[in-house]
């Protein structure tokens, strides 16, 4: 079955960063788009950066661009994204998700699998 297992949330300082990685297993890792969610509380949960299926395409949200990358490495069946510039606003659960083929979308409604979320904590 499919499985995606995210880890490397935690609590950081404003301005600091962490990467978050996401190990995929039960079907054909490169066939399909990988994205990144996230849910503060309160909150519904929102698109942060997706990839295509061999990198090269990716797309972010707008509070996003500039301070996240998001990579896959096919090999290894693991989704990251490298988050830079951290601010308290970043504060929420992160999700890895799979795309139900292989077009990037915005919409939660079109990933068809998703991990059990990675707190990540910005506070001083």
């Amino acid at each position: 079955q499919v499985q995606l297992v995210e880890s490397g949330g935690g609590l950081v300082r404003p301005g600091g960063s962490l990467r978050l990685s996401c190990a995929a297993s039960g079907f054909t890792f490169s066939s399909y788009v990988m994205g990144w969610f996230r849910q503060a509380p309160g909150k519904e949960r929102e698109f942060v950066a997706a990839i295509s299926r061999f990198s090269g395409n990716t797309d972010y949200t707008d509070s996003a661009k500039g301070r996240f990358t998001i990579s896959r490495d096919n090999a290894k069946n693991t989704v990251y994204l490298q988050m830079n510039s951290l601010k308290p606003d970043d504060t929420a659960v992160y999700y890895c998700a799979r795309s139900s083929n292989g077009v990037i979308y915005y919409d939660p409604r079109k990933y068809a699998d998703w991990g059990q979320g990675t707190q990540v904590t910005v506070s001083s």
